[in-house]
């Protein structure tokens, strides 16, 4: 075979088992589609249909809790395997995945730490409270819980072969259970449970001998971490948590998972602020160490190129990859026939833990039709009535509607008044501090697919009534998808000419600043310019803003990281603060504490709220029959939210 990814596409042998090709769809946790009661759902159903035709040669379902008690359930919708009757659901799941030719895992998941969410508590090796503050306080597990803790995930092993899985997975990913026994953070006992790092692995060989001898020679991974990054709260060295790895191995696992962080690690294991391939030094790691025993990884791992080069250089075995499926189902086929200019990367945003760990079903940014695979609204059907559309603005939200329009097989032409397509997002990805080619991939993606489509950009187009006027028509639909713009009318008036800027004008580069710069506004928006003009610029920048906390727009899972940032590079902040003047060389501010304070500038950006650009709406609703919006000239948001509302509308017009 002299396909670029040979190794990957290159038939594997696993035990007894035979697999296609050396891709393993990972779990990803758990999607929250369920009923409440640990029953599936049709939504779960139909993601895992999608799932079963992904091309990969080993699919892992997702976690499942084992106890009938929910001390295990770490998500109020999570899937549960602690009785027979659980059994039906799971034989649908296992077979969709073995009509598509693919190997069928069940992922066995007891959240410990971060379980009990009917119950109002959590069970841990030692009472060691979160340091998240939304979790459930913990009781210390005893012996007995232990031994039927144990029992249960045997129990649950034997449900899953008898529902035609193929094999199981037990994990200590993100700080579950397993996880919580083998980190000297969370275990303090002073039994046999605890202390040092074999009596600490105790619990995790008992899990490994009980689901071995449950399920007979079908095979058994176990997901480890290489790295906990919990070092801040006193959790395992990267050394310990290899010695786990080989204590596994010589229990007899038949393949283990390398993974990284937990959900209250300070760091992020997986966000777009890590680099493509970061982690892979672990997988290489266990490699070596452990040569005959199969190794699967994928953390912040989304390309398929590398990852053929990884096990074609022997750093790991199989390509264990979830999130990039998410945002794009077709990944690998469209690997395969290189195709992956139109793939749609993941980009690491953690939209899907965002809503995850605030107890909602997960979604993606870049795919709005998981989670809504049984949903005929989200489907692509011919349009009864082929139509032409005017999509006015060429970011993201107009882009997805064209796209989506145009698949559908109406007319479509795009036009904007900028000279290229990607709107505000272009801008902003170029002063992203965390893998700006992952926003910039977005943009990538669009022009490709308009090319593609042969849908017609027309850039340095300004759509206005009089151009109206000269069009007269010939459309049918106008779709304003014109974005948002800073709101800089509640601003007191500068009095020193050049001084006062606007944030999206700097982002894209349309005008410079000063060695000393203040940022009004301490969103997303300001503080990655505020950042990007620290680091990358040398600028001496201050953030001021209204609110009491700065990231007030910025998605849950990313927070942190701008809070960091501004930690790290030194960027002081005036929030809870009030602009009384800008002008004669600065700005003057009212702090929180009341007191007046001049903070002098050469330059001061408007990154404050941003308003609509709504104006065509009411200027062409007596021009054209129908008049929709999209993204941000709806609500300013996100590009979630700009992605999904393009695509929602170009699926109904």
């Amino acid at each position: 075979m002299n396909h670029p990814l040979a190794r990957l596409f290159e038939p594997a042998a696993w035990g007894k088992l035979q697999s296609k090709n050396r891709i393993k769809y990972g779990s990803c946790c758990v999607s929250n589609y369920n009923n409440r009661d640990g029953t599936h759902t049709i939504r779960e159903l139909a993601r895992t249909q999608v799932i079963a035709q992904t091309g990969c040669g080993i699919i892992t379902n997702q976690g499942a809790y084992p106890d009938p008690l929910g001390e295990g359930k770490g998500y109020f919708r999570q899937v549960a395997i602690y009785d027979d009757s659980c059994i039906p659901e799971f034989e649908k799941i296992a077979g969709y995945i073995h009509d598509a030719g693919a190997i069928a895992v069940q992922q066995v998941l007891h959240a410990g730490r971060y379980g009990g969410i009917d119950l109002g508590y959590c069970l841990q090796p030692s009472i060691v409270p979160q340091t998240l503050p939304h979790f459930r306080p913990p009781r210390e597990i005893t012996k007995e819980q232990i031994r039927a803790t144990v029992q249960q995930h045997a129990e649950a092993a034997r449900r899953a072969l008898k529902a035609g899985f193929d094999a199981t997975e037990v994990t200590s990913f993100m700080g579950y259970l397993l996880a919580t026994f083998n980190s000297k953070f969370t275990n303090r006992r002073t039994d046999e449970y605890g202390g040092s790092l074999k009596n600490r692995g105790r619990f995790m060989c008992e899990l490994i001998d009980a689901m071995k001898q449950a399920q007979g020679d079908a095979p058994l991974v176990i997901r480890l971490n290489g790295n906990e990054l919990m070092d801040r709260w006193g959790g395992n060295t990267e050394d310990e948590c290899f010695e786990l790895m080989q204590m596994a191995a010589e229990r007899g696992v038949d393949m283990i998972s390398v993974t990284v962080g937990w959900q209250e690690a300070p760091e992020s294991s997986i966000g777009r602020d890590v680099p493509p391939g970061y982690w892979r030094r672990l997988a290489a790691r266990a490699k070596k160490m452990l040569p005959g025993t199969p190794i699967a990884f994928g953390n912040r791992l989304p390309d398929p190129h590398m990852a053929a080069q990884c096990i074609a250089d022997g750093e790991f075995d199989f390509w264990e990859v979830c999130r990039p499926m998410l945002a794009d189902p077709e990944l690998v086929h469209k690997a395969a026939a290189g195709r992956m200019d139109e793939v749609k990367r993941c980009i690491g945003s953690l939209n899907c833990l965002s809503r995850l760990f605030r107890d909602l079903p997960y979604t993606c940014t870049r795919n709005p039709q998981l989670g809504h695979e049984y949903d005929p609204a989200y489907q692509l059907t011919p349009a009864p009535m082929a139509k032409k559309i005017m999509v006015i603005g060429a970011g993201p939200a107009g882009m997805e509607c064209a796209i989506t329009a145009k698949r559908r097989g109406h007319d479509v032409i795009v036009f904007e008044r900028g000279a290229a397509i990607g709107g505000a997002l272009a801008g902003y990805a170029k002063n992203d501090l965390a893998n700006s080619d992952d926003l910039t991939s977005v943009v990538a993606y669009y022009r490709k697919m308009a090319e593609a489509l042969a849908i017609e950009v027309r850039l340095n187009s300004t759509i206005d009534v009089k151009a109206m006027r000269s069009m007269l028509h010939r459309y049918d639909v106008a779709v304003i998808a014109t974005g948002a713009r800073i709101d800089s009318r509640f601003l007191p008036e500068c009095t020193q000419p050049g001084l006062l800027v606007d944030a999206l004008d700097v982002a894209a580069e349309r005008v410079g600043t000063g060695a000393r710069v203040v940022v009004l506004g301490g969103g997303k928006v300001g503080l990655t310019l505020a950042e990007s003009l620290k680091k990358n610029h040398g600028r001496e920048v201050t953030v001021v803003d209204s609110d009491k906390r700065i990231a007030g727009d910025v998605m849950p899972s990313f927070k942190w990281r701008h809070t960091a940032w501004i930690e790290e590079l030194g960027i002081p902040t005036r929030t809870g603060a009030r602009v009384l003047a800008i002008g004669a060389g600065g700005v003057q501010i009212r702090t929180a504490q009341g007191e007046e304070e001049f903070l002098p500038a050469d330059t001061v950006i408007s990154a404050v709220e941003r308003r609509p650009n709504q104006e065509l709406f009411h200027e062409l609703e007596w021009m054209i029959d129908e008049v929709h919006g999209c993204g941000d000239s709806l609500v300013p948001r996100g590009l979630t939210q700009a992605i999904h509302d393009g695509f929602r509308l170009g699926a109904r017009i």
